[in-house]
């Protein structure tokens, strides 16, 4: 049976609360976009390179599985149940291992800078990033 997505969109006419009941990898998918934050149920891994966002923090909390963060200084792998702050500033990547499933918690313009990235060549990224006042590092 396929998962029910569970959205949100601040455009909605009358905005009330959202609240997303317990579920599991094979039920409902988490996708809240409003005015300053963005919540979204992932799988699969970041960009594979170090990056920074000079303007925005993120946050990612692990449901299953494990996420490996990369930093400047350190590697860690952060089990179910954890949860990561990057504040604006801080470089990183991130690599989610089999079988994770997380929660995204980012700003609007973050958001976007992930569609951009998913819907241009390679190539561009680096542009793409400063556009999103973020930049690659590697």
């Amino acid at each position: 049976m396929p998962g029910v997505l569970i959205t949100w969109s601040a455009v909605d006419p009358a905005p009330q609360p959202v609240i997303v009941p317990p579920h599991d990898a094979a039920g409902q998918r988490v996708e809240i976009d409003g005015e300053s934050i963005s919540i979204h149920e992932w799988r699969g891994s970041g960009p594979a390179t170090l990056h920074v966002h000079h303007e925005d923090d993120e946050v990612w909390h692990v449901l299953e599985g494990e996420l490996r963060f990369r930093f400047r200084d350190r590697t860690e792998v952060t089990p179910a149940g954890s949860t990561v702050f990057v504040p604006a500033g801080a470089p990183h990547t991130y690599e989610s291992l089999p079988g994770a499933r997380y929660l995204i918690i980012l700003t609007p313009r973050l958001r976007r800078l992930i569609a951009e990235l998913q819907s241009t060549p390679h190539a561009t990224h680096a542009d793409v990033y400063r556009r999103h006042a973020s930049e690659l590092l590697e």
